[in-house]
C-alpha cells in the first residue's frame, strides 16, 4: 500500500510539490481536487505529469464508496472499501439542520462492548488521518457538495466503527484536516467524538483546545453492572469518568453528553432511572436515550418506544436534561459495525 496524500497537511503539501520542482498555484490545484473528494488522477486542473509523479508514490484513490444503502427515512448507509482491501462503513444522518456524517476511526474494536457489532472481529487496524477524512470526502462528494459554506456534510460524528480515542494520534490530526479554512472547514463545535471512556485520553484531548463535543457511552450508573456491558470498565470507574469530563467542561467550556443505550431487562429499570439522577444532577451535561439497534450476535433485546420514553419522563422529572434519540437506519444495519459484517459473511 502507497502513502496517502491525504494524509498531508497543507504545509506538507506544499514541501512535496516544490520539492518536485512544481510552481507554487499547483499547491491549491491539487489542495482543492482532494477536498472535493476526487482521485488525484481525476483532477483535471493538474498535468499528466505531475499526476505520474505523485501516482508513483501516492494512492490515486484511498477509499471507494462500494456499496450504498438508503432506509425508508432516507438514512444512507455506506461501505467503503480501503486501498488495502479493508471494509470499513459509514452513516449519512439526514435532519432539518444540516446532514451529519458518522465516521469509522478504526477497522473493527478491541473495546468489546455488549452491545456493539464493531467487536465481533477485534481490531484489525487503526485508520490514516487521511482515511478517515476521505470517508467525509467521498460522501460530501456524493451529495454534490463542495467546499466551505457549500458543502453537504455540515456536522461529523466520530460513532461509527472503532474507538477514537484509541486511534489518539490520527484522529487529532483528521479533526485539524477537516475544519482547516479552505478545505471543509466544519467547525469544531459542529463535531462530536464518541468514547467509551478512556480517561487518560479524555484528560489530553482537554489540552487540544480543540471545542468538540464529547460523547461518552455510559449505559450503566453502577460500576459493577457496566463491567459486564463494558469491558473498559475495568479498567476505569464512573468516578474517573466524572471528574475527567468535569475538567474537560473546564476546559473547553462545552458540556458533556452522555449515551444512554437502553439494554431491556439490564439498564432500564427504575432504580437505574434513579441511580442516574444522583449521580448526574447538577452536572452540565445531557442524557442521549439511545432504543438498541439489535445485533443478532450479542443476543440483546432494545426496550419500546413506550418505555424508553417512560425512562426519559423519569429523568426529567428528576431534573437531568435527557432525549431519546431519533430512531434511524434500523431497516439498514444502522448499528456500528452491522453493515461491514453482513458483507464480510456475503464475500467471504
Amino acid at each position: 500500500m502507497k502513502e496517502i496524500l491525504q494524509d498531508k497537511t497543507l504545509k506538507e503539501l506544499t514541501d512535496i510539490l516544490l520539492e518536485m520542482g512544481e510552481k507554487s498555484y499547483r499547491v491549491g490545484q491539487v489542495y482543492r481536487g482532494l477536498m472535493r473528494g476526487k482521485a488525484i488522477s481525476e483532477i483535471t486542473e493538474i498535468s499528466k505529469d505531475l499526476k505520474s509523479k505523485l501516482l508513483e508514490r501516492y494512492e490515486d484513490r484511498p477509499l471507494k464508496i462500494i456499496e450504498t444503502f438508503v432506509g425508508e427515512d432516507g438514512t444512507e448507509k455506506y461501505l467503503f472499501e480501503l486501498a488495502d482491501g479493508n471494509i470499513i462503513e459509514g452513516v449519512l444522518m439526514k435532519y432539518k439542520y444540516g446532514n451529519t456524517q458518522c465516521v469509522s476511526t478504526q477497522v473493527g474494536c478491541r473495546m468489546n462492548c455488549v452491545f456493539c457489532a464493531s467487536s465481533l472481529n477485534g481490531l484489525i487496524r487503526n485508520l490514516t488521518s487521511g482515511e478517515i477524512l476521505c470517508q467525509v470526502l467521498a460522501v460530501n462528494a456524493k451529495q454534490g457538495g463542495e467546499l466551505g459554506e457549500k458543502r453537504k456534510v455540515t456536522n461529523v460524528v466520530l460513532m461509527g466503527s472503532g474507538e477514537p480515542l484509541d486511534n489518539y494520534d490520527n484522529v487529532i490530526t483528521f479533526l485539524h484536516s477537516v475544519s482547516v479554512e479552505g478545505g471543509l472547514n466544519i467547525s469544531p463545535r459542529n463535531i462530536s467524538l464518541s468514547t467509551c471512556g478512556l480517561v487518560p485520553y479524555i484528560y489530553k484531548l482537554a489540552e487540544e483546545k480543540i471545542p468538540v463535543n464529547l460523547t461518552i457511552s455510559l449505559h450503566s450508573p453502577f460500576d459493577e453492572e457496566r463491567k459486564e456491558i463494558m469491558p473498559i470498565a475495568k479498567a476505569y470507574s464512573i468516578e474517573e469518568i466524572l471528574s475527567a469530563c468535569s475538567n474537560y467542561f473546564n476546559k473547553t467550556k462545552r458540556r458533556y453528553i452522555f449515551e444512554y443505550s437502553l439494554i431491556k431487562g439490564q439498564n432500564d429499570s427504575e432504580r437505574h432511572a434513579n441511580a442516574l439522577i444522583q449521580l448526574l444532577k447538577g452536572k452540565p451535561c445531557h442524557i442521549n436515550l439511545i432504543r438498541l439497534n439489535e445485533v443478532k450476535e450479542r443476543r440483546l433485546q432494545s426496550v419500546t418506544d413506550k418505555d424508553a420514553y417512560r425512562f426519559l419522563g423519569l429523568l426529567e422529572k428528576g431534573g437531568l436534561s435527557a432525549t431519546v434519540r431519533r430512531q434511524i437506519g434500523s431497516d439498514i444495519g444502522g448499528a456500528c459495525g452491522q453493515l461491514r459484517n453482513s458483507y464480510k459473511k456475503e464475500t467471504d
